[in-house]
């Protein structure tokens, strides 16, 4: 876990009141770097110990999904290897967020969405806690209350994860 967490303010305030979690992946979960192979198959580069942050943001109680425009089997291996659900190959990321959240019954002001390009803006307009990792579009930044330290690919994830967990057991101690 961060040591560096200082919890104080309506950010995590907000971060503690999250029920659900919502990741874009392209960019957050990875460096938005694509490689390809002479075969023309993608892969992508993630930043392992995000897993550990997935795995104690959710024995805090946080529900986790993945959303993304991108239809690659890439995202939906990654996120099985994380036992993480996801939703891949949407035209209309902010409808299937609000559905996501009305399926799951969680508010969306206890909604965190995570994302890092201009297809983000509206889930992040839409959610109580908008989050933006360090290298996102500036355009995208303002449309954020909280923007990581580190960029997509490399432990933007679990600093997410690890605040959010931070201000739930901070609360929990109030």
């Amino acid at each position: 876990m961060s040591r560096n967490i200082n919890i104080v303010g309506n950010f995590n305030i907000r971060a503690a009141d999250a029920k659900l979690a919502v990741f874009d992946f392209d960019g957050v979960f990875t460096d938005n770097t694509v490689y390809i192979n002479e075969k023309g198959e993608e892969t992508v580069r993630c930043f392992r110990g995000d897993g550990f942050g997935l795995t104690s943001l959710k024995n805090a109680g946080v529900k986790i999904w993945v959303i993304s425009t991108e239809k690659n089997p890439v995202v939906i291996k990654r996120c099985k290897k994380l036992s993480v659900p996801c939703k891949t190959g949407l035209n209309n990321k902010s409808a299937a967020l609000k559905n996501l959240a009305r399926k799951l019954n969680v508010p969306l002001a206890n909604v965190a969405y995570v994302g890092n390009d201009i297809n983000d803006i509206d889930c992040l307009k839409m959610v109580g806690l908008p989050v933006v990792v360090a290298d996102s579009d500036n355009l995208v930044k303002k449309s954020a209350l909280f923007q990581t330290k580190k960029s997509g690919g490399f432990g933007a994830v679990r600093e997410v994860c690890d605040w959010i967990v931070a201000c739930k057991n901070y609360q929990k101690k109030k």
